[in-house]
């Protein structure tokens, strides 16, 4: 671990900001099972079902049609949640993650294309209900009404790229921060490698729980020996070693450029 003083320093509870089920631990499945680890209450808010996610040939029935696959991935979250020690998962757009002045509504997968190896982009068919054309004042609101409940400590979510450039991915981390931000609360993006402003942190200590919890979205992707196997047929390590990198409110540049991040919130 990354000698203290830290980031997580003095950290009671944090909640995580994810837009779809296996994003939690693909992305920080090893840093949740070290909070967990230390006694950090972990809460999970996931934005979508991930109702556009490509199967793994043969994990469901040929049959399986969205509404299928939104009730299968649903289960594997509560999978791999269970797995990782999370002691709460809450959906964008339902109670307590909805601002008490809206109806509950539902977050759709806006789904994506890639614009190259390695870096995504918005699809062209996004519904109307997905999570990337929702308003941004709209989806800070529903994650604002969360943190009144859960008061974390530090709020945990994408860098400003979103990972790899998923739509929703982005969404979901501008709303996070302009929230945290609202409300004062810390904000730390997650980093694929170490950087010189960021805390690197290894965690291979945590691999079996993080393969345990991949192993419960058997619809996405599977495990093969030390590898994970994504649905599209691409082949990685399981990883457990992340960066996090504090975010100052409203400094980030690129989100205030793109303007998604407001300069008020009410």
């Amino acid at each position: 671990m990354t000698a203290a003083p830290g980031i997580l320093d003095g950290v009671s509870s944090v909640l995580f900001a994810h837009a779809h089920p296996d994003d939690e631990t693909l992305g920080s499945g090893g840093l949740i099972a070290e909070l967990v680890a230390r006694g950090v209450r972990v809460t999970l808010l996931t934005a979508s079902r991930g109702e556009r996610g490509e199967i793994v040939a043969g994990a469901l029935p040929a049959s399986t049609d969205p509404d299928a696959l939104t009730r299968a991935r649903e289960e594997e979250l509560a999978g791999a949640v269970d797995a990782l020690g999370i002691a709460g998962q809450y959906w964008l757009g339902e109670a307590p993650a909805r601002s008490a002045a809206m109806p509950p509504r539902r977050y759709r997968d806006s789904g994506m294309t890639w614009i190259r190896p390695g870096l995504a982009g918005p699809a062209d068919d996004a519904d109307a209900d997905a999570l990337s054309v929702a308003p941004l004042g709209e989806v800070v609101d529903d994650v604002t009404a969360l943190l009144l409940v859960e008061q974390p400590s530090l709020v945990i979510s994408y860098d400003s790229g979103g990972g790899y450039g998923h739509p929703d991915h982005v969404r979901i981390r501008d709303a996070a921060v302009a929230a945290s931000a609202a409300l004062g609360i810390p904000f730390a993006e997650l980093l694929e490698a170490p950087a010189a402003d960021a805390e690197w942190f290894t965690l291979t200590e945590h691999f079996d729980v993080v393969t345990a919890a991949l192993r419960c979205h058997a619809s996405q992707l599977t495990v093969v020996g030390s590898d994970v196997v994504h649905s599209g047929g691409q082949r990685e390590p399981i990883g457990t070693d992340v960066g996090l990198r504090l975010v100052e409110p409203f400094a980030d540049r690129d989100a205030t450029e793109r303007g998604r991040v407001p300069a008020v919130i009410g």
